[in-house]
């Protein structure tokens, strides 16, 4: 086994190689043991399911740290609609599982869990990874792997690293782009006139995938990103955010596109309207939206403002509020039916026994859980085009001969076709808060936030 790091070059997505942290070293290095050991008598019970009762998946993600509400909210989207499936027997006679690791949103652990999903858990499938710092590092493993068809489903970001030479042809992905949500929010914002954007980002790999995307859309109209502000992966709610806040005051743009997760994204609209700013705001998929507005809601209920106006969230799958949706209402119901089945292991969750500070409680809906349910309906429905002995080698094959598919959003879905398509979904949906809650925000309501 090698073992390796990558890093992302500003904005492109590219990969370079670079030192392992110690860390990372040490971890390698165990596991390059442990392979050593048991390469002899170990069988890859993961690449064939024929002598399986069940097909396991491999997740790693954030559970306990600072996106936690993104990967616990993932997961539960993705039980929801894979237990009903187990109750009534499974895919051909084979119960699904999930088996989870918990990375902390931290590229090093990532690399770890990923080893130990491939060589030691011999999952079918990698599935529901999310962020794109942990994405990113964890891609060079699949192509050290390629020649036991190892493939990542489905990954909840937007980044473009796998969805571009070489890491595409490793992963499949259902949602839109970041470069698209960028693109749309952009084209809306100068739609209105609202022509000088700046960008709050995260200062690592997530954050200059956002950032190029954005830059990306402003040069197709002759236009430059008005100004920038960062913050650090990790960076709490309850932190402040003034820095940041005076940066933006200083540039007085126009609108601000926020690359950021819940806690971050939280802390800079809150600090921006404390501080009497009320430019219009944007967020897009993998803030969390809902767990965004948690913490503004708690806010509000300290100081009277009203800190959800003027904020704008893209997201990648439909209001599961709207039923003219046949999958909002089937996910709402397998939600309601199952929500006590739904978490993770307490062994993910409360690692070595350990009970969280603050224990997480479940959102009823989200953007996110929705995302996952059809995630798992995706995987489902690719598995019982396998037949009733699924092998990893015929993964990639199988879902590129899907043909246009239809998860009941009431679009076509795709991949494959002349470009080798791998990404299902290019639609993009905007939200507001009302009452409440997001609720679409249609292309004729942007004119309301026209510059005057």
């Amino acid at each position: 086994m090698t073992c390796v790091d990558t890093g992302t070059t500003r904005g492109l997505g590219h990969t370079r190689p670079r030192a392992l942290t110690w860390a990372a070293v040490i971890v390698c290095l165990l596991l390059t043991t442990w392979e050593a050991a048991y390469a002899g008598g170990a069988t890859d019970a993961g690449r064939t399911a024929g002598g399986l009762t069940d097909i396991r998946l491999g997740m790693s993600a954030d559970f306990t740290a600072s996106a936690r509400a993104l990967g616990i909210e993932l997961y539960r989207g993705a039980m929801a609609y894979l237990l009903p499936v187990n109750a009534a027997g499974g895919v051909n006679g084979r119960h699904i599982s999930i088996t989870t690791y918990d990375d902390r949103y931290d590229p090093d652990l990532a690399i770890a869990n990923t080893l130990k999903l491939m060589d030691r858990d011999h999952v079918f499938a990698l599935f529901g990874y999310v962020g794109t710092p942990t994405m990113n590092r964890t891609l060079p493993l699949l192509r050290m792997h390629q020649e036991e068809d190892f493939y990542l489903f489905f990954p909840f970001t937007g980044a473009n690293t796998n969805r571009i030479p070489p890491y595409d042809q490793f992963s499949f992905n259902l949602r839109a782009s970041y470069d698209q949500e960028t693109r749309g929010l952009v084209d809306h914002f100068i739609g209105v006139h609202r022509t000088r954007i700046a960008i709050f980002y995260q200062n690592d790999a997530y954050g200059r995938a956002g950032w190029g995307g954005v830059r990306s859309a402003l040069a197709k109209h002759g236009m430059e990103i008005a100004g920038e502000a960062t913050y650090r992966r990790g960076t709490p709610f309850d932190q402040s955010y003034d820095r940041q806040v005076a940066i933006m005051q200083k540039i007085g743009p126009d609108a601000i596109i926020c690359i950021a997760t819940y806690p971050a994204a939280a802390g800079f609209v809150r600090d921006m309207r404390n501080r009497g700013v009320d430019t219009p705001i944007a967020t897009i998929s993998f803030v969390g939206s809902e767990a965004m507005l948690g913490l503004l809601s708690t806010a509000t209920g300290t100081s009277n403002r009203n800190y959800t106006a003027r904020l704008v969230s893209s997201q990648v799958v439909p209001s599961y509020f709207d039923d003219s949706i046949a999958v909002a209402r089937d996910y709402r119901k397998a939600m309601d039916h199952n929500r006590a089945s739904l978490m993770p292991p307490d062994s993910v969750l409360s690692p070595n026994g350990k009970q969280p500070e603050h224990p997480y409680v479940p959102l009823e809906y989200s953007f996110t859980s929705l995302e996952g349910y059809l995630d798992a309906k995706l995987f489902v429905t690719i598995l019982r085009r396998m037949g009733s002995a699924p092998q990893r080698s015929d993964l990639a094959a199988t879902v590129m001969s899907l043909g246009e598919f239809d998860l009941g959003m009431g679009q076509a879905l795709s991949f494959g076709g002349s470009t080798g398509r791998r990404q299902a979904s290019d639609q993009i949906y905007y939200t507001v808060v009302k009452d409440g809650r997001f609720v679409p925000f249609r292309d004729s309501e942007w004119e309301e936030w026209a510059k005057p």
